[in-house]
């Protein structure tokens, strides 16, 4: 049996056409026309990658991606979202809850396959995870439970952001260029630009609260994670 792909789709058409070019290639294809049962399929087969429209009866798309990535049994699994809403906002804040990739309407079926397949290799070479700990300048991350703290504040990150702090952390005191930070979470063939780097960073200093002066803005280059508390 092939990899498993979720699609969560309530247009009829677009879901026989994504299941024949999915099933073209070997992929296990399970689908879903709303939200809630969408999520139900997710946390029940744990497929290896979930296509996801935003415009969903019931619960829409956005509200289904941030459950997936606060679940840890689900926020492991790549999401590409797939809808017909071009506005740069909705693209910024799927790709803010954790989503890997976002396909408009209307679109080309061998381009998005093609998108998939980069996102499994992707995935498919990343290591086990192991139950690691980081920590640095009063902010710790424990790897095996996804969870972070500033102090003796349990913070509320999604999947992008804990990765995101996980990478300035395993650098502390380094300077990391946008690029890099980049190629370190969404990985090296993701197209995304700058911004959306600037966007996680100030949503990850606004969680950290008092903590937030960790990360520090380094101009016209990157960020890094301050390794002194009294920097």
């Amino acid at each position: 049996m092939g990899r498993k792909i979720l699609v969560i789709e309530d247009e009829a058409d677009i879901v026989t056409l994504l299941r024949h070019y999915f099933q073209q290639e070997h992929f296990d294809v399970v689908t879903a026309s709303n939200g809630l049962d969408g999520l139900s399929q997710a946390r029940g087969i744990h497929p290896d990658l979930i296509v996801l429209d935003l415009m969903l009866p019931g619960l829409d798309g956005l509200s289904v991606n941030r459950s997936l990535k606060k679940d840890p049994a689900t926020s492991d699994i790549p999401v590409v979202i797939l809808t017909a809403k071009s506005d740069e906002t909705d693209r910024i804040i799927g790709l803010e809850l954790g989503a890997d990739d976002y396909i408009v309407k209307p679109f080309n079926p061998k381009e998005l396959l093609a998108r998939v397949k980069a996102i499994l290799r992707r995935t498919e070479h990343e290591p086990a995870s192991r139950p690691e700990r980081f920590s640095s300048a009063g902010v710790e991350l424990d790897v095996a439970r996804h969870e972070a703290r500033a102090g003796n504040l349990l913070l509320d990150l999604t999947a992008k952001e804990f990765s995101l702090l996980l990478a300035l952390i395993k650098h502390s005191g380094r300077v990391l260029d946008r690029q890099m930070l980049l190629d370190l979470v969404w990985g090296d063939d993701y197209e995304g630009t700058d911004r959306t780097v600037d966007v996680h960073i100030r949503r990850l200093r606004k969680k950290l609260g008092h903590f937030q002066d960790r990360i520090q803005t380094v101009k016209q280059i990157g960020y890094k994670f301050m390794d002194r508390e009294d920097s």
